[in-house]
């Protein structure tokens, strides 16, 4: 297991989601560069978390004046690095050992690569940094499908 420091601030801010949402969180990222504030929460609490036509999520984002995502945690790197993505469908995630650690190689189907990414790689940098922090994954890259002629 990898370990990483929570500041105050993402144990308040942990904390204060618990209340508001009742869902569990695990861990805390503040990204400044794209305004939101991303909660790893815990398995099976996706429904809590997110609320009945999102009003808990909206609620957290409300109180904390930030945009709120959530990434449900898995003790599987693989699944982990899967929920990283959605609502983009991953096909597939290889890992291979490099000198620095293990990379994720991530293949999502053609139509989802934008999503994938996100606006300004947004997405692909929450990847990354949860990656990292959740299961020491020290890379993660997105596959370019091969073309078959």
């Amino acid at each position: 297991m990898p370990e990483f420091t929570l500041t105050e601030d993402c144990m308040r801010l942990i904390s204060e989601f618990e209340s508001l949402t009742g869902a569990g969180s695990r861990d805390c990222v503040i990204d400044e560069r794209n305004s939101r504030i991303i909660f790893v929460v815990n398995p099976g609490e996706m429904g809590l978390a997110i609320g009945k036509k999102g009003a808990s999520i909206k609620k957290a984002s409300d109180a904390m004046g930030k945009r709120i995502e959530v990434v449900e945690y898995s003790d599987s790197a693989e699944q982990f690095v899967k929920n990283c993505f959605l609502p983009a469908q991953v096909l597939d995630v290889d890992f291979e050992d490099s000198e620095r650690g293990p990379v994720a190689h991530v293949e999502v189907r053609e139509e989802d690569r934008g999503i994938a990414i996100g606006k300004e790689g947004k997405n692909i940098f929450k990847a990354k940094k949860l990656s990292m922090r959740q299961h020491d994954i020290q890379d993660v890259l997105l596959e370019q499908p091969e073309v078959s002629s």
